[in-house]
């Protein structure tokens, strides 16, 4: 069975979800106070965009309203494995450099990174999810990983916050881009090599994928 009659009439209605924490990582900027959202309009800019999960004008940013999160949707995001399937659709990733326009004085981290998707895995086939960001010029964080197993034909959702530790900010007064790395895999099962999985971080109802929480401090 093909990949869209598996999610014909398929509507996500799951909150938001996925995600990733930040595992601890030295920041060399001097301690700051922590800040109110700034008043001044936030804005992310797409700068580079480069994987097999997120061609060319498949993905979209918006920062909410209020300046306390930004969104990145994606619309051809699945790994697939199982008949219909080429051998490269088992994994898929996604690279994405952001450049964060804040309002000056300020400096933020991504406080929490939500993740959200859907997955059809048959008895015996597993899934993976990863995904880690960093500013440039400073070190990866580690990658946090989410396993899926089948029999599964639901959406998916994850949601993990940083502590006040672990908040990596980005440095006063320099520009850096924030990359953010996403990574979905599919391993066939091994009791129905003739079955379909997939996993997926596109929805049908374009609703919100990805949604990353700011936190802000006062640059001293």
């Amino acid at each position: 069975m093909r990949l869209e009659n598996l999610m014909r009439g398929t509507v996500l209605t799951a909150s938001m979800m996925t995600a990733l924490l930040a595992a601890p990582l030295y920041s060399t900027q001097a301690a700051a106070a922590p800040a109110a959202t700034p008043p001044d309009r936030v804005s992310v800019e797409v700068v580079n965009v480069n994987g097999s999960g997120c061609p060319s004008g498949t993905t979209a940013v918006a920062v909410a309203p209020d300046n306390n999160a930004f969104t990145v949707t994606y619309s051809q995001y699945t790994a697939q494995s199982g008949p219909d399937s080429n051998p490269i659709d088992f994994r898929k990733n996604c690279q994405i450099a952001l450049e964060v326009h804040i309002p000056q004085g300020y400096t933020y981290a991504i406080a929490r990174a939500d993740y959200r998707g859907f997955a059809h895995l048959a008895q015996g086939a597993t899934a993976l999810q990863r995904a880690n960001y960093y500013f440039a010029g400073m070190p990866d964080n580690t990658a946090v990983n989410h396993r899926l197993s089948g029999p599964m034909n639901d959406n998916w959702q994850h949601s993990d916050t940083a502590t006040a530790e672990t908040l990596v900010y980005a440095p006063c007064g320099a520009d850096r881009l924030l990359n953010i790395n996403t990574e979905l895999r599919v391993k066939s099962s091994s009791t129905d090599p003739s079955a379909t999985s997939f996993i997926s971080m596109d929805s049908t109802d374009g609703s919100v994928n990805a949604l990353y929480h700011f936190a802000w401090k006062r640059c001293p």
